[in-house]
């Protein structure tokens, strides 16, 4: 009885985001990280640098989780690594801390997305180094009105 009541109210979220990293130790070293967050579930796509994590809401969240794998090195769209703890990774797994951003940005603004952007494409520009500019969720553009003025819709 007191196992079914503790569940009640419980939420399983799943999402994916992007997580930097190289390889098979990256996938090891940020799927124990986002399970030491308090993910129940964790798989890293070395090919897509994708995580998707099912975690019970109560417990933690996105945020938690990302913060966690920033923490053991590896940039994400949620956090950033420190230069300290991405420096303690392993020679293999020191990715290209610049190129995710801009490839994030490009494809804010490329395929069935760029009917969301200016005609000049410059939505995502001026971003800085966050991992996927204001005008993306979830590596779309957002809806106009939704706080992205830097997307608009089609003509």
């Amino acid at each position: 009885m007191t196992i079914a009541l503790s569940s009640i109210g419980q939420s399983v979220k799943t999402e994916s985001f992007r997580v930097s990293g190289n390889c098979g130790m990256c996938k090891s070293k940020i799927e124990k990280a986002a399970k030491d967050a308090g993910a129940t579930v964790a798989s890293w796509n070395v090919e897509t640098k994708s995580l998707t994590v099912s975690y019970n809401s109560a417990s933690t969240n996105a945020a938690r989780i990302q913060q966690k794998i920033a923490a053991v090195g590896y940039d994400n769209a949620g956090a950033k690594a420190t230069d300290e703890s991405y420096n303690k990774l392993h020679g293999c797994c020191k990715y290209d801390r610049t190129a995710g951003t801009e490839k994030d940005k490009a494809a804010c603004c490329s395929g069935e997305n760029e009917k969301c952007c200016t005609g000049d494409k410059d939505c995502c520009k001026n971003h800085g180094d966050d991992a996927k500019a204001d005008c993306c969720k979830d590596g779309k553009c957002a809806k106009e009105g939704e706080g992205a003025s830097c997307c608009k819709k089609a003509d």
